[in-house]
């Protein structure tokens, strides 16, 4: 039996990636919309618009590139009744809302022009409501040709009542009927729409919630219509657990990296750690020590083919948790801390609008509020920081496609190894309140250690680093 090489895109290897709620990031006074809008700069609603637009994100790339975005994941840009759009109406339609089709066309082809790539948020578990099939089962009843796309357990529709709806949902909620995948013309419907997209110029999927259809030969499937379009799409999904079943070489080429979430916030958090669950299956963090986190972090990387790992979408924050900032009550040393951690692991790391200018927000929808443009409301600083960290990665391969080895792990003091190609670079964090001394165990006896980020002094002690780094703060070194 011959075993095929697992194969993962290799830009994604060296991507930086910006997450984008299209509603809340940018408004582009090229798109007409209604007036009933809320105004920008006042809380988010569940139920509300601001108006934000593909146009406005098109408008806003040289902000993004100068700092160092490569690539951007965009939540649902398709028509539906819902700010999030996860509530789809026409997976063939960009909303008008958001500009249309050609505000797509616009921004892919400005965004390609600078080396940007776009990857787009794939919804096909449910639907919604106002999905053309379904809404035909609720004009016509049991006689509507659709009737097999969903899951229907009786007559007449609960679907805009009080009682439990009679028809799958996704959480049991009556505005997301689930599409019945067993059905060959949804399965066709589903692959049809994935590759209109891949063809129209997106980069790849974003797959929403896609262990809920529990089938391994569907997004199989689904892995060869996209590829066959564009071999370089990337396809990652939203599993917040380990993924060993989707992840085989078959299926998807990375997932949402939250494993990789939660030890961060636990760790570089650790003092200041907010009573908030953090999303998905993981309850409000607890602090961990460094020991807790190098196990943590080298078993997540023990899961996977390294092709994979090294293509893994990594996050601090996102549209499904309280970001980053509030988790930690403020703590913009932590914050800190975890950017330069997340850009020199293996993985494309992610950075959630507004986390680098210092957005705060809690459960939904208070993580998703509308990005400021008024620099005077930044954190220049912080965004500054997070620049650099940025730079650092492009800057060296070894941050990005090196090996990983832990170098220390003693209470707050962790740091780790990364080389490739004979680059060799040690990452130092001192998670403690006061000035700390750093004894590295690295793979090979060092002549020099020269300070490439952060702050921090060092010297060789017959052959071994040791770092002494300021209170709170995290560099990296170049050893050779």
């Amino acid at each position: 039996m011959v075993i095929q090489a697992v194969v993962t895109p290799e830009w994604v290897k060296d991507a930086v990636f910006y997450q984008i709620f299209p509603d809340r990031f940018a408004r582009s006074e090229r798109v007409v919309k209604p007036n009933n809008l809320e105004p920008w700069d006042t809380p988010p609603t569940s139920y509300g618009f601001k108006g934000g637009d593909l146009l406005g994100i098109a408008e806003r790339l040289d902000y993004l590139q100068d700092l160092g975005i490569t690539a951007i994941y965009l939540n649902p840009i398709f028509q539906s009744a819902s700010n999030h759009r996860y509530h789809t109406h026409d997976y063939y339609r960009v909303d008008p809302l958001l500009g249309g089709d050609a505000a797509l066309r616009e921004l892919l082809d400005a965004a390609h022009a600078r080396g940007i790539r776009i990857i787009l948020d794939g919804v096909f578990n449910h639907a919604s409501r106002g999905f053309f099939q379904f809404n035909h089962i609720l004009e016509c009843g049991p006689q509507s040709p659709y009737l097999d796309w969903f899951i229907v357990k009786g007559f007449p529709l609960h679907a805009y009542d009080d009682k439990p709806p009679n028809y799958e949902a996704w959480i049991n909620l009556h505005a997301l009927p689930k599409l019945n995948t067993a059905n060959p013309q949804v399965r066709e419907f589903i692959f049809g729409v994935a590759e209109h997209w891949i063809a129209f110029g997106a980069d790849g999927w974003r797959l929403d919630v896609p262990a809920e259809i529990d089938d391994d030969d569907f997004w199989r499937e689904f892995r060869r219509r996209v590829k066959a379009i564009n071999p370089d799409a990337y396809i990652v999904g939203e599993i917040w657990t380990e993924a060993q079943r989707w992840l085989q070489g078959d299926q998807f080429d990375a997932v949402m990296n939250y494993i990789q979430t939660h030890a961060a916030v636990r760790f570089f958090g650790a003092r200041t750690l907010a009573p908030l669950w953090l999303g998905g299956t993981y309850p409000p963090p607890t602090p961990l020590d460094a020991q807790g986190f190098a196990r943590d972090i080298e078993a997540m990387l023990a899961l996977y083919d390294w092709q994979i790992t090294l293509a893994q979408l990594n996050l601090l924050s996102s549209h499904d948790m309280p970001r980053f900032l509030t988790l930690v009550k403020g703590d913009q040393s932590a914050l800190r801390m975890a950017m330069l951690f997340q850009m020199t692991m293996p993985g494309a790391p992610t950075v959630y609008y507004g986390d680098e200018i210092g957005l705060q927000g809690g459960y939904d929808p208070a993580c998703r509020g509308a990005m400021p443009w008024d620099e005077r409301q930044w954190d220049t600083a912080l965004r500054d920081y997070i620049r650099a960290a940025i730079q650092l990665r492009h800057a060296h391969p070894a941050l990005r496609r090196g090996t990983y080895r832990t170098a220390l792990a003693e209470g707050e003091l962790f740091a780790y190894e990364r080389v490739y190609e004979g680059q060799r670079f040690a990452v130092t964090f001192n998670t403690a309140q006061t000035e700390r001394q750093l004894r590295l165990s690295l793979a090979a006896p060092a002549q020099q250690a020269t300070l490439t980020f952060g702050q921090g002094r060092a010297h060789i002690h017959n052959g071994t680093v040791v770092v002494t780094l300021p209170a709170r703060t995290g560099a990296v070194w170049h050893i050779v």
